[in-house]
Protein backbone atom coordinates (compact mmCIF):
# COMPACT_ATOMS: atom_id res chain seq x y z
CA UNK A 1 0.00 0.00 0.00
CA UNK A 2 1.42 3.36 -0.96
CA UNK A 3 1.61 6.32 1.37
CA UNK A 4 -0.69 9.28 1.02
CA UNK A 5 0.54 12.50 -0.51
CA UNK A 6 2.54 14.46 2.05
CA UNK A 7 3.61 11.45 4.15
CA UNK A 8 7.30 11.97 3.52
CA UNK A 9 9.74 12.53 6.39
CA UNK A 10 10.90 16.10 6.86
CA UNK A 11 14.43 15.38 5.59
CA UNK A 12 13.05 13.88 2.37
CA UNK A 13 10.67 16.80 1.85
CA UNK A 14 13.51 19.27 2.33
CA UNK A 15 15.91 17.37 0.05
CA UNK A 16 13.33 16.99 -2.73
CA UNK A 17 12.38 20.68 -2.43
CA UNK A 18 16.01 21.82 -2.60
CA UNK A 19 16.74 19.61 -5.62
CA UNK A 20 13.59 20.78 -7.43
CA UNK A 21 14.32 24.46 -6.81
CA UNK A 22 18.00 24.07 -7.76
CA UNK A 23 17.08 22.10 -10.89
CA UNK A 24 14.50 24.68 -11.91
CA UNK A 25 16.98 27.51 -11.27
CA UNK A 26 19.64 25.87 -13.43
CA UNK A 27 17.11 25.24 -16.20
CA UNK A 28 16.02 28.89 -16.03
CA UNK A 29 19.63 30.10 -16.16
CA UNK A 30 20.27 27.87 -19.18
CA UNK A 31 17.19 29.22 -20.92
CA UNK A 32 18.18 32.82 -20.20
CA UNK A 33 21.64 32.07 -21.58
CA UNK A 34 20.06 30.81 -24.78
CA UNK A 35 18.08 34.03 -25.16
CA UNK A 36 20.56 36.65 -23.93
CA UNK A 37 24.01 35.57 -25.11
CA UNK A 38 25.40 37.15 -28.26
CA UNK A 39 26.68 34.52 -30.68
CA UNK A 40 25.93 30.90 -31.53
CA UNK A 41 28.77 29.34 -29.56
CA UNK A 42 27.93 31.23 -26.40
CA UNK A 43 24.24 30.42 -26.83
CA UNK A 44 25.10 26.76 -27.22
CA UNK A 45 26.99 26.72 -23.92
CA UNK A 46 24.06 27.82 -21.72
CA UNK A 47 21.55 25.08 -22.47
CA UNK A 48 24.06 22.26 -22.69
CA UNK A 49 25.59 22.92 -19.30
CA UNK A 50 22.96 24.56 -17.10
CA UNK A 51 19.82 22.98 -18.50
CA UNK A 52 21.37 19.52 -18.35
CA UNK A 53 22.19 20.06 -14.69
CA UNK A 54 18.65 21.34 -14.15
CA UNK A 55 17.08 18.22 -15.65
CA UNK A 56 19.44 16.12 -13.54
CA UNK A 57 18.32 17.88 -10.35
CA UNK A 58 14.65 17.38 -11.14
CA UNK A 59 15.15 13.71 -12.01
CA UNK A 60 17.16 13.00 -8.83
CA UNK A 61 14.42 14.72 -6.80
CA UNK A 62 11.85 12.52 -8.48
CA UNK A 63 13.87 9.38 -7.76
CA UNK A 64 14.22 10.31 -4.08
CA UNK A 65 10.53 11.18 -3.77
CA UNK A 66 9.26 7.89 -5.16
CA UNK A 67 11.89 5.83 -3.32
CA UNK A 68 11.05 7.32 0.06
CA UNK A 69 7.30 7.02 -0.55
CA UNK A 70 7.76 3.28 -0.49
CA UNK A 71 7.54 2.58 -4.19
CA UNK A 72 10.49 1.10 -6.05
CA UNK A 73 13.01 3.28 -7.83
CA UNK A 74 11.74 3.79 -11.34
CA UNK A 75 14.05 2.59 -14.06
CA UNK A 76 12.53 5.23 -16.33
CA UNK A 77 13.96 8.08 -14.27
CA UNK A 78 17.44 6.60 -14.24
CA UNK A 79 17.34 6.00 -18.00
CA UNK A 80 16.08 9.52 -18.72
CA UNK A 81 18.85 11.03 -16.60
CA UNK A 82 21.54 8.93 -18.27
CA UNK A 83 20.14 9.68 -21.73
CA UNK A 84 20.18 13.45 -21.13
CA UNK A 85 23.66 13.42 -19.58
CA UNK A 86 25.11 11.42 -22.48
CA UNK A 87 23.31 13.03 -25.41
CA UNK A 88 23.47 16.74 -24.49
CA UNK A 89 27.28 17.06 -24.70
CA UNK A 90 27.43 14.95 -27.86
CA UNK A 91 24.75 16.98 -29.61
CA UNK A 92 26.38 20.25 -28.53
CA UNK A 93 29.70 19.05 -29.90
CA UNK A 94 28.09 18.10 -33.21
CA UNK A 95 26.34 21.47 -33.48
CA UNK A 96 29.59 23.33 -32.75
CA UNK A 97 31.48 21.29 -35.35
CA UNK A 98 28.74 21.95 -37.92
CA UNK A 99 28.84 25.69 -37.19
CA UNK A 100 32.61 25.74 -37.57
CA UNK A 101 32.30 23.85 -40.84
CA UNK A 102 29.73 26.34 -42.16
CA UNK A 103 32.05 29.22 -41.25
CA UNK A 104 34.86 27.56 -43.17
CA UNK A 105 37.06 26.98 -40.14
CA UNK A 106 38.63 23.80 -38.98
CA UNK A 107 39.24 22.97 -35.34
CA UNK A 108 42.98 23.11 -36.08
CA UNK A 109 42.60 26.81 -36.92
CA UNK A 110 41.29 27.68 -33.46
CA UNK A 111 43.27 28.59 -30.40
CA UNK A 112 41.86 26.09 -27.89
CA UNK A 113 42.20 28.46 -24.95
CA UNK A 114 40.20 31.34 -26.36
CA UNK A 115 38.24 29.87 -29.28
CA UNK A 116 39.70 32.52 -31.59
CA UNK A 117 41.64 31.89 -34.78
CA UNK A 118 45.19 30.84 -34.03
CA UNK A 119 48.09 32.97 -35.15
CA UNK A 120 50.25 30.85 -37.40
CA UNK A 121 53.76 31.61 -38.46
CA UNK A 122 53.60 31.69 -42.27
CA UNK A 123 57.36 31.83 -42.84
CA UNK A 124 58.65 29.21 -45.27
Amino acid sequence: MSAAVGDLPLWADALVAVLLVAGAAFALIGSLGLVKLSDFFRRLHGPTKAATLGVGGVMVASMIYFSVRGETVSLHEILITLFVFFTAPVSAHMLAKAALHLEGKSTDDLDTRSGTPAKRDRRG
